[in-house]
């Protein structure tokens, strides 16, 4: 190295020091500038819950305490930018049975009332009402059809600021009480919300309960759910359930669910998504099949989603600002091969994202492509063949994943090698539902699966795992060097982006009191060493 090269690597560090947050710090948290890090694995406190029991019917949390066509599982979600938001609440009661008959939608207004100020709500928005229907055509199964949902998209909002609302129909007198929530800043480099929460595989367990919990005394201003929400595929038409549907329920003629567990879902969120907006990106268990090959009705329904303000033809997959970081979420249960509509609408949407606005770049879907755990080992891997490139080349910064019930993060990483201008993956599929908690890892003897059999189904079933180890292998013989840490516990996530540069990450443990902390990084964007723009390929 000469000595221009060593003036430059002491300019960049010191420029990296100055912007640090920690720089000042007395107690010192890590960054990724100090890795990559020797891989550790957090051994098994066999103290906590393998499994997690669902909150029952009667559970007061999840019954409905509203009367007539009053507004009940109130939640909010964000627009494509901070000038508008979606608000969105469920009226009349869900009917499930033999036959059931929808409700109309048309039957009452959909109508959000706002302000700045709480005693006055001078302005009005109006949107649009629905009903979906979950259909078996099956002897013995029970049909469900929903109560009318509602989604009001508010426009014209300021950055940065509290608004007070209450939606329903006055003409009904069947008004919500008054919520608040507050809009994210406006889109530049200097400008982030404080606190966004990170969660997957949630469900409505009792382990749930404490995550919400241990998430709400964060104040976060926006959560990101990274599939799997309510877990009604766990159920039978009739309410019957089981931790694993296919052991106990083989001989069903079809997945059935149990759709009231999405409103008993709805009603205990509401205490956090009536005020905080939640980014939600489908699981596998939003599939839910149904009569006339129908999927992913009730997901698609119940949540408003910025699909089209971003460009996207599908709910499945779309993207949104929060500030200074532009947000992708992508649909691993849908087509996803190149050059299929939802990877060239990824090209597009990437092209037009510009780092001067948004400095960071954090992109979310479910199954993860880096796990070293057992449980849907290397699952994704078309996926990953199809899309690691484009996202690598532009720069992408974190990605969060779930589906495996368990915490990882890696150390920067591109194509199962380390690599300074990866992205850093962190699995955080462990909110807590009433499935195994993920416990054995592949690179453990005995534990490798058979590669054929990894492939899932619903990604399309195709095997793609030709990318093996260096001595050939499927699995690792030890812990990968691109995984740099592991446990298996509940919990949920923090991320505080502090400037253009430096992001703080933190897990935090379900067992462990909501000051204590799990895992604990700044995440470092190296702009002038990793540009981040078409660094492999040109993609036109």
């Amino acid at each position: 190295m000469t000595f221009h090269d060593y003036s430059i690597t002491f300019l960049r560090l010191s420029l990296l020091c100055f912007l640090s947050p920690a720089a000042s710090s007395a107690d010192y948290i890590p960054s990724t500038l100090d890795g990559p890090f020797v891989p550790v694995t957090v051994p098994l406190d066999t103290s906590l819950r393998g499994k997690a029991i669902d909150l029952a019917d009667t559970d007061p949390r999840v019954r409905r305490h509203v009367t007539g066509f009053e507004p009940e599982q109130i939640s909010l979600s964000l627009s494509s930018d901070y000038d508008s938001i979606w608000v969105s609440w469920i009226t009349g009661e869900f009917q499930i049975g033999k036959n059931v008959k929808p409700l109309d939608p048309t039957s009452i207004d959909s109508i959000v009332q706002f302000g700045t100020l709480r005693h006055s709500l001078s302005h009005e928005a109006k949107g649009t009402s629905l009903v979906y229907s979950q259909l078996y055509p099956f002897d013995g199964l029970l049909n469900y059809t929903s109560g009318i949902i509602h989604h009001v998209r508010i426009t014209g909002l300021k950055p940065s600021t509290v608004y007070y609302y209450r939606c329903g129909d006055p003409s009904r007198h069947a008004m919500s009480k008054i919520h608040h929530f507050r809009t994210m800043p406006v889109s530049s480099p200097s400008s982030y919300p404080s606190r966004i929460a990170v969660v997957g595989d949630l469900g409505l367990t009792y382990n749930t309960t404490d995550t919400v919990s241990h998430l709400l005394q964060n104040s976060p201003d926006l959560v990101l759910l990274i599939g799997d929400v309510s877990y009604a595929n766990l159920y039978l038409t009739n309410g019957t359930s089981s931790d694993c549907y296919s052991c106990s329920f083989s001989d069903t003629p079809i997945h059935e669910t149990y759709q009231p567990r999405w409103d008993y879902w709805g009603r205990f969120m509401e205490t956090l998504t009536s005020k905080v907006p939640l980014m939600v990106v489908e699981g596998n268990h939003e599939i839910e099949l149904q009569a006339e090959n129908k999927t992913f009705e009730a997901y698609k329904s119940r949540f408003a989603f910025p699909f089209k303000e971003s460009g996207s033809s599908s709910k499945l997959y779309y993207s949104f600002n929060a500030g200074g970081i532009h947000f992708v979420m992508l649909g691993a249960y849908i087509a996803f091969e190149k050059p299929g509509e939802q990877y060239e609408w990824l090209k597009k949407d990437l092209a037009k994202f510009d780092r001067s606005v948004t400095p960071w770049l954090v992109v979310s879907w479910h199954p993860p492509w880096y796990s070293t755990y057992t449980a849907h080992y290397r699952e994704a891997e078309c996926m990953k063949e199809a899309m690691e490139e484009l996202l690598y080349s532009y720069g992408t910064d974190i990605v969060f994943n779930g589906h495996v019930h368990a915490y990882e993060r890696t150390n920067r990483v591109y194509n199962y090698e380390l690599d300074p201008c990866g992205p850093v993956y962190i699995v955080v599929g462990d909110g807590g539902n009433r499935e195994k908690m993920a416990i054995e890892h592949a690179d453990e003897p005995g534990k490798c699966p058979d590669p054929l059999t990894t492939p899932d189904p619903a990604m399309g079933g195709e095997f793609c795992g030709w990318n093996f180890t260096t001595t050939g292998k499927f699995c690792w013989d030890q812990q990968p060097e691109y995984s740099a840490l592991r446990e298996s516990s509940f919990g949920h996530g923090i991320l505080e982006v502090k400037n253009e540069t430096w992001a703080l990450w933190t897990w935090y443990r379900n067992q462990d009191s909501s000051s204590k902390v799990g895992d604990q990084i700044y995440i470092v964007r190296e702009p002038d060493r990793c540009h981040g723009y078409n660094r492999l390929v040109d993609h036109c």
